[in-house]
């Protein structure tokens, strides 16, 4: 395959072609085209059609820049901490064990003080998304409710429609809010890492134990009552189980029809965090993976793998490909009592809060700095074939990982590319 960066084109082609475009790749920007004068005449007639197209060695296009230094974001989306509390004890959790140092549980005055917020700053966007997590959210649920209804009462005079979605361990499922969840979300995040032993080497409950036993029938029963549809289930893959794969075929093995499994974020001293040494390893179960599930596929048992999932042939704007989630101008996280944060993962960290839902936001030059943080400001990024796929990655990540929300981290980036390059593979081997 040959991917055409700016255009967004790729290509099937043979050896030949590939080598000639490898050259001209690997020559100066001045002599590329001169290396086509030594290709076999077909391979000339072809790549210049191509090019002529816009669909090979195509140039960036500076509107984007000019673009990204003048938009005025508005706020389309909002994460609720409902409760800085949960029942497990996941040791790679980056919350604090779910209570961020901030123990609380939201009220319904905040919550709907946080949908007033949302309206009165998404300027003429109509779609808004409200996400509802914690720790875990259901041990607030009474709140949730009532901030739905709040929600449904307000959309329709204001012009708007919410999209509510819910991050849960699952653990406090039962029929009567399977139900609920099922009429009132667009859609669901259910947290399970994989294979028993793996789940409950890290995911255990409050009081020891592991949560496997206790969550996956859950999990399931709303699965099966969604027709599997609109959720996922989501875990972390750690150094413990680098053949992750394993752990995806697994929930797939089950009946789970869309799956999530992703690499842990942890500093380089825990034992459990993904090492450079260990993406070789890495590299390999993607390429296995992504081999097994178009097995699958053909086999009419496919399943949803989210990092594999990928139209070329449409999808985000270009916009949006460049800025990613929008973190800290688009998206903000807010705590239990009110406080603003860029997003979840930045929440109890004081210095990034950019405000409160009394005053609004008042961290206006972090919030610019957040706005400014695309891949065309990362040097990093600018120059990486994958920029418009991953959008510049995690900020939260980058900053943690480097000290700035500029310098994505290596390894994440490493491995991003990997499941690009398999979801591109993935995406033109079916058509």
């Amino acid at each position: 395959m040959v991917l055409d960066v700016n255009s967004g084109a790729l290509h099937h082609v043979d050896d030949a072609a590939f080598d000639v475009l490898t050259k001209m790749q690997n020559a100066c920007k001045d002599t590329y085209m001169q290396v086509l004068e030594d290709a076999p005449s077909d391979i000339q007639s072809e790549v210049r059609l191509l090019i002529g197209a816009g669909q090979l060695f195509s140039k960036e296009k500076t509107n984007v820049h000019s673009y990204m230094e003048n938009r005025n974001p508005v706020v389309k989306a909002l994460c609720l901490h409902i409760a800085h509390e949960c029942n497990l004890r996941c040791a790679y959790c980056f919350a604090g064990q779910g209570n961020y140092g901030d123990r609380g549980l939201m009220t319904p005055e905040i919550g709907k003080k946080a949908l007033d917020f949302l309206i009165e700053n998404s300027g003429s966007r109509r779609n808004l998304e409200v996400d509802f997590f914690g720790g875990e959210p259901m041990l607030n649920f009474g709140t949730v409710k009532e901030i739905v209804a709040y929600g449904r009462e307000r959309e329709a005079a204001e012009g708007k429609n919410f999209r509510f979605t819910l991050t849960t361990n699952g653990t406090f499922l039962s029929r009567e809010n399977i139900e609920y969840i099922n009429e009132n979300f667009d859609n669901v995040v259910l947290s399970i890492d994989g294979r028993k032993h793996v789940n409950d080497k890290i995911r255990t409950i409050h009081g020891g134990g592991g949560s496997y036993d206790k969550i996956l029938p859950k999990i399931k029963a709303l699965a099966d009552a969604r027709n599997h549809e609109n959720y996922y289930v989501r875990g972390t893959y750690t150094r413990h189980n680098l053949d992750f794969s394993a752990d995806v075929l697994h929930l797939a093995d089950l009946g789970f029809k869309n799956i999530s499994i992703e690499p842990v974020v942890a500093p380089p001293s825990e034992d459990y965090a993904i090492r450079e040494e260990d993406l070789p390893a890495l590299f390999d179960e993607y390429d296995k993976l992504a081999e097994e599930l178009l097995r699958r596929e053909k086999s009419g048992q496919g399943v949803h793998f989210f990092h594999f999932e990928m139209d070329i042939t449409g999808g985000p704007c270009i916009a949006k490909r460049v800025t990613g989630c929008g973190a800290g101008s688009e998206y903000l996280a807010v705590t239990p009592s009110g406080k603003l944060f860029p997003c979840h993962q930045f929440v109890g960290d004081e210095k990034f809060q950019v405000g409160d839902l009394d005053v609004g936001i008042i961290g206006n030059e972090l919030t610019r700095e957040f706005a400014t943080c695309h891949v065309y400001t990362k040097p990093e990024c600018a120059k990486c074939w994958a920029k418009f796929y991953c959008s510049g990655g995690c900020i939260a990540t980058a900053h943690y990982a480097n000290g700035s929300i500029l310098n994505p981290d290596k390894i994440s980036c490493e491995l991003m590319r990997k499941r690009i390059e398999c979801a591109l593979g993935s995406f033109s081997l079916k058509m």
